[in-house]
């Protein structure tokens, strides 16, 4: 049917302003409306911050970590069906901030718990991973939580999984490893 016999007058303004305040989301992946970059980082301590100024309120610190994604070129995006906005992250957008055990050496259990309340068992989906500063030598303990984002294991618990570790012989060196779920995980070099 010929939609000009059908249409009124206001009908392509509507259309047109719709489109405008809806966003034309057809060009977009997954139909989402690509919002830009939005003034919000994340510390590496774990802080939140809108315009400067931390997020204060522990709830809505997890409701943005629940829809937090990474993009394979390493970008940080909050993730709606509807809507994605870039943020920046200074380190990894999570720290791991307790650890508990259960068993022992070959058959423990390490789960750690996020700054967002998230519980996280390491093994071979949630990898530990040790990456040493090459100025300065110190270690820096991430957890895999889920694909794409990681927690900063912070350094009280990282003193603690270091206590778990046993002294694993290896080519020309001996390694500090901590088992969880069935994994063995590098930690560094026994001195």
């Amino acid at each position: 049917m010929d939609k000009s016999l059908t249409s009124s007058p206001g009908d392509e303004l509507k259309d047109s302003l719709e489109g405008r305040l809806l966003g034309d989301k057809s060009g977009e992946p997954n139909g989402q409306l690509f919002c830009g970059d939005i003034d919000m980082r994340i510390a590496r301590d774990g802080t939140w911050y809108y315009h400067g100024s931390p997020i204060e309120r522990k709830q809505l610190v997890k409701l943005f970590g629940s829809i937090l994604k990474r993009d394979d070129q390493g970008d940080f995006w909050l993730e709606t069906p509807v809507e994605k906005c870039r943020i920046q992250v200074e380190d990894a957008p999570f720290q791991a901030v307790e650890m508990s055990v259960e068993g022992e050496k070959l058959n423990q259990r390490l789960s750690f718990r996020t700054n967002v309340d998230d519980i996280v068992i390491a093994g071979p989906e949630n990898r530990i991973r040790v990456v040493i500063d090459s100025e300065t030598g110190e270690p820096s303990p991430y957890l895999k939580v889920r694909e794409g984002i990681e927690a900063l294991i912070t350094r009280a618990v990282f003193y603690d999984l270091v206590e778990l570790a046993v002294e694993i012989p290896g080519e020309g060196r001996t390694v500090l490893g901590v088992w969880s779920n069935g994994t063995c995980f590098t930690l560094g070099q026994a001195d």
